[in-house]
């Protein structure tokens, strides 16, 4: 019978590391989807189209992509203090700065360095956590951090929606550009923070006795001995299994930034009105999401299974999108539709990435981790770009929808058929 994570040093750690990455991890995901919020007025403001809105949305992840794999590989080196100063402080600088853009090119210029700060963030927060808890638990920390995701909706929803509304014209400034300066601050606070606060591994932790460091070192030592994994960066990139979680990892990414992007506009077309009234609607989408991410990844772990709980997860999410057209004039429908497909989205990222993480490891694990993250997350710039210019194209915002559907679907069927089964090497355990 497994060990409660309170047993030996790794309660303590959990509790000092795990809340104040999620906080950073939530203020990351308020400020590269609060453009989805912002839209609301900033594309009347500056004359602009969803077209326009897409490609802005999608180029963030250009950025990001292209910083993503080498800011990994400097964290193995530097150490996740410096690392989460340099990202952190720069995202939350660009954010505010989007406050003063005036067209589309300041706009994308802006987005672009936004996901070039950022970048790294996400995966070297999964390899930072290689360094502190073994394979048993990890899952479960990992299930923990990526929680920061629905809960970033939480908070941005209804703030986002205040901060419009409620302080539009004040000081001669837009509710979206008050929206960009509000929410970029605690990132540059947080990355300061990060640098006093954070430990670069077990060893420097003042707040660890010498026996629990030498535990952690010995039970990740045994994990190294155990595993059968890749080795070696060069070895990852010439590991099938990579590319493969990388394109279902792409499908999933479509549908995420689908979900977080447009979910405002989705409820604006169903007649929500004002911009509160919008942000307290997307804040209780994500609760319910939150809620059910922890339902699912407690029966995937009580089950110790993996693959059919993230593909069904998936379908899902797949069948909501193709049915929002159904409910294109009914504000309960689509919320209903919106809320189910995010229960499935956010349970795929609790869930997915323990299975690279059980075969990875070593530089394989920065490197391999940020490669299959960094492929993904491509879709982050494809899908924005591609639902703005076809539904500008068509005037129709649910076929692109459709095609983010049945993408997602396609990549699910390719986890169940090309993975092989995980789920007994890395169990969740007791989840978020």
């Amino acid at each position: 019978m497994q060990k409660p994570i309170e047993s030996g040093p790794y309660g303590r750690i959990a509790w000092r590391l795990i809340p104040f990455l999620l906080a950073c991890y939530a203020v990351a995901i308020v400020d590269r989807f609060n453009i989805g919020f912002a839209k609301l007025q900033l594309l009347q403001d500056l004359k602009l189209d969803d077209a326009v809105f897409g490609l802005a949305a999608g180029v963030f992840s250009v950025g990001y992509v292209a910083l993503e794999v080498p800011s990994n590989l400097l964290l193995a080196r530097i150490g996740i203090r410096k690392t989460l100063l340099r990202i952190m402080m720069l995202w939350g600088v660009v954010t505010v700065l989007l406050a003063l853009v005036q067209n589309q090119y300041q706009l994308y210029a802006l987005r672009f360095l936004l996901g070039a700060a950022e970048g790294g963030f996400f995966p070297g927060i999964l390899f930072y956590l290689t360094l502190w808890f073994p394979d048993r638990i990890r899952g479960r920390m990992t299930s923990l951090f990526v929680m920061a995701v629905p809960l970033g909706g939480v908070i941005a929803g209804p703030l986002s929606g205040l901060i419009m509304d409620g302080m539009r014209g004040a000081h001669g400034l837009s509710g979206w550009q008050w929206l960009f300066i509000i929410e970029g601050l605690p990132s540059v606070l947080l990355g300061g923070v990060a640098y006093c606060y954070l430990p670069d591994g077990p060893r420097s932790a003042s707040w660890l006795g010498a026996d629990e460091k030498l535990r952690v070192e010995h039970d990740l030592a045994e994990d190294r001995r155990a595993a059968r994994a890749t080795r070696s960066f060069a070895a990852a990139l010439r590991e099938p299994k990579v590319y493969l979680l990388a394109f279902i990892y792409f499908a999933f990414f479509c549908s995420l930034n689908t979900i977080l992007l447009w979910t405002p506009t989705l409820l604006r077309r169903v007649g929500v009105a004002t911009a509160i009234d919008i942000g307290w609607l997307s804040g209780a989408i994500s609760v319910v999401s939150a809620l059910g991410m922890v339902a699912i990844g407690y029966s995937s772990d009580r089950r110790m299974e993996r693959q059919w709980h993230v593909a069904l997860c998936g379908l899902a999410a797949a069948a909501c999108f193709l049915a929002l057209q159904l409910a294109r004039n009914n504000v309960a429908l689509t919320v209903l539709l919106l809320a189910m497909a995010s229960i499935g989205i956010f349970a795929i990222l609790s869930l997915f990435w323990t299975i690279p993480n059980a075969t990875l490891e070593g530089d394989a694990a920065a490197g391999g981790i940020a490669l299959i993250s960094a492929i993904g997350s491509f879709g982050g710039a494809v899908c924005p770009a591609f639902i703005g210019w076809m539904s500008v194209a068509t005037g129709n915002i649910y076929q692109p929808l459709d095609a983010v559907g049945a993408l997602l679907a396609i990549g699910m069927v390719t986890l169940l058929i090309g993975v092989p089964k995980a789920g007994a090497t890395l169990p969740l355990s007791e989840p978020a």
